[in-house]
């Protein structure tokens, strides 16, 4: 049963990270919003199984950041309706949980070394673009460089969780 459980949230969040990348860069609204809608019901429910799995192994830190995570991307989830300018609100909260849910995840060295550099890396241009915003920056979900710049050090994370599932399976 835990390696189903372990390969359902390996496809979550290689759902979530090809969604959340593809979703950057649709032009449509609609489609967009729809995109990243999917990406985020796979994410939380990824989270949600890692959260559980690394609580059962009495990793604590580790669950609450996936928990935190899971928190954030359903901040994300709620905006997601409203289109980007009206989103920035929940999205400012939901990636200010990202950065602190992939610091808890990555504090320890439960992770190979480049998975835990790249989620500190997505998680400090997270925390800046959520400062920029609070502070008065015209900032968007899909603005350049900031926040976007973050999104391929999440999704380099989120191959690294993968590998790590798969690999357990072995």
């Amino acid at each position: 049963m835990r390696s189903t459980l372990d390969l359902v949230a390996a496809i979550g969040l290689a759902i979530g990270g090809a969604f959340g990348l593809t979703g950057t860069f649709v032009a449509s609204d609609a489609l967009r919003e729809t995109v990243w809608t999917v990406d985020g019901m796979a994410i939380v429910v990824a989270t949600a199984l890692l959260t559980m799995k690394y609580q059962r192994l009495g990793n604590d830190l580790v669950a609450a950041g996936f928990l935190t995570f899971l928190a954030g991307e359903s901040l994300l989830l709620a905006g997601n309706a409203a289109g980007l300018q009206a989103s920035v609100p929940s999205y400012a909260g939901g990636i200010a949980l990202w950065a602190a849910g992939l610091v808890m995840v990555s504090a320890q060295a439960t992770f190979a070394l480049w998975m835990r550099l790249t989620a500190f890396a997505a998680a400090l241009l997270f925390a800046v673009s959520v400062l920029m915003i609070l502070w008065g920056a015209p900032l968007l979900p899909t603005s350049a460089p900031l926040p976007a710049l973050g999104y391929p050090f999440l999704v380099l994370t989120f191959i690294g969780w993968i590998w790590t599932l798969l690999k357990a399976e072995r």
